[in-house]
């Protein structure tokens, strides 16, 4: 098959949705389907560029207009985003994230050349109060209305989804996002060896991500003077951050990393014991992912889609309030000093620890069973005990543990695959009309169908002035296998 990712979000820039075209893209690649990725120039950045393993990128001359989005047009484009299509012979035109204005235009535009699959991944909740929420919604479910079928990371994603663009659930599935494990591994060895307990958070620091809610937690550990925070991430909150930090005189034990690349978090997350997630709304939260991944204990706020996201041996959830999660934080510190005061008390077993080939064949074996590990504590891995019989506090697992159990939940080549039964099913439809499309629009957003019918007939101007026919074909670039 002959995919297009179209998203305004992808490398150089860094995030969650960025994360997941990629990965997906490679190993669509793998499987040996051929993949093109769509965006829009990040400065200097720009043109048609390769990468890893010959994944061709088109960095579309558009301007950016807001928040690394373009302006939504909705013809501008339409001549441009014609081209690739016909240049590269797609078949499935596939648009990420309800923010990107860019996929939805590709989208429409794969609509009207008549291709037969257009497929749409939702990595965000929304609400219905708000105005801003209110016009997303709107655009949202006129773009569905054009698409074949929705894809969303997590079920309550799906309801959402469902509820603010009004389509049919059977035609939207649910896909999680996915890890690298074998990026993101532990090292205890990176962790402090006096009874410091370091606490990462890596987020975007805005509004959404409960950064609020962080700046009141951390005043709380003023006089827990062997607990740090290490903070990763940029944004307009970070000045309150900082301002926090200097009014409780904790610059010390408060380090803003800042903005860092994301094949670099993992340095920074090996250094932590808990992790913390104070987010206000979330679809799925790769950083929790990550985090259980590298062996943290997770405290996370329970909202959107987090609930589903980890086994309850790997997180503890807490409702979006300053008191809950400052009690959930000292729970998972209580969990952690008791399993290393069992592990002083009682030695492991055999005294082994498992070396990086053990842990290698433990995670090959693990992958050809295709189980879920069962909860495993400290002693059964040799690298502590539990806690005892009689404590309320449950044992923390060891952290290569929590890489294998999360590997076997969430992996990129299951993604991928289920991805691809998506793309068959719906390539079994035929595809809309001209004037089913018009009717859809017409249903469900009126006042979008004279910017949906100009752009038909720039599509059939198109035609006549340079028939498909004489749209030279892109060559193909044999694969570059690692």
């Amino acid at each position: 098959m002959r995919i297009c990712m179209v998203s305004d979000f992808f490398y150089p820039s860094i995030g969650g949705v960025e994360e997941h075209v990629y990965n997906l893209a490679q190993m669509l690649l793998s499987l040996g389907h051929k993949i093109v990725v769509l965006t829009h120039a990040y400065g200097d950045c720009s043109g048609i560029r390769y990468v890893t393993h010959g994944l061709k990128v088109y960095y579309l001359p558009i301007k950016v207009c807001y928040n690394q989005c373009i302006l939504p047009t909705a013809v501008c484009n339409v001549p441009m985003l014609r081209a690739v299509l016909l240049r590269e012979r797609v078949e499935i035109v596939h648009g990420h994230s309800a923010f990107s204005a860019l996929a939805h235009e590709a989208l429409m535009v794969g609509s009207l050349l008549g291709l037969k699959v257009t497929v749409f991944t939702d990595h965000s909740l929304f609400g219905f109060a708000d105005l801003s929420a209110a016009l997303t919604n709107n655009l949202l479910e006129v773009n569905l209305s054009m698409v074949n079928h929705a894809i969303c990371v997590s079920h309550i994603g799906k309801e959402n989804t469902v509820l603010r663009a009004r389509v049919a659930k059977h035609r939207v599935s649910v896909i999680p996002n996915a890890v690298d494990t074998a990026l993101f591994t532990p090292d205890a060895s990176q962790r402090p060896s006096n009874d410091t307990i370091n606490i990462v958070v890596a987020s975007r620091l805005v509004y959404r991500k409960g950064i609020d809610l962080l700046a009141g937690v951390i005043p709380r550990f003023k006089n827990t003077h062997n607990v740090n925070f290490i903070i990763v991430g940029d944004g307009p909150k970070r000045d309150l951050l900082e301002e926090i930090r200097e009014k409780t005189n904790m610059q010390d034990r408060v380090e803003i990393v800042g903005a860092v690349e994301h094949v670099k978090v993992r340095d920074v997350l090996v250094r932590g014991h808990i992790f913390v997630n104070t987010s206000l709304t979330e679809a799925y939260c790769m950083a929790i992912v990550e985090a259980a991944s590298c062996g943290l204990q997770v405290v996370s706020t329970s909202v959107g889609g987090i609930p589903e996201v980890l086994p309850k041996s790997l997180i503890l959830l807490a409702e979006p309030d300053i008191d809950a999660i400052h009690s959930a934080i000292l729970v998972a510190i209580d969990r952690h000093q008791k399993s290393i005061s069992s592990m002083i008390r009682t030695p492991a077993s055999n005294g082994h620890i498992p070396s990086e080939t053990d842990r290698r064949g433990m995670r090959r074996q693990r992958r050809k069973n295709h189980s879920a590990p069962d909860p495993v504590s400290w002693s059964q891995t040799g690298c502590s005990t539990p806690a005892d019989e009689s404590s309320q506090i449950e044992p923390v697992l060891c952290p290569y543990r929590c890489n294998e159990l999360v590997e076997t939940l969430y992996n990129w080549e299951d993604v991928a695959l289920r991805t691809v039964r998506v793309y068959d099913r719906v390539r079994q439809e035929r595809a809309f009309t001209i004037s089913e499309l018009v009717n859809a629009v017409y249903q469900h957003g009126s006042w979008f169908l004279g910017f949906f019918v100009v752009s038909h007939f720039l599509v059939r101007l198109l035609d006549l002035w340079r028939p498909r026919s004489r749209v030279e074909a892109a060559q193909d670039v044999a694969r570059q296998h690692s």
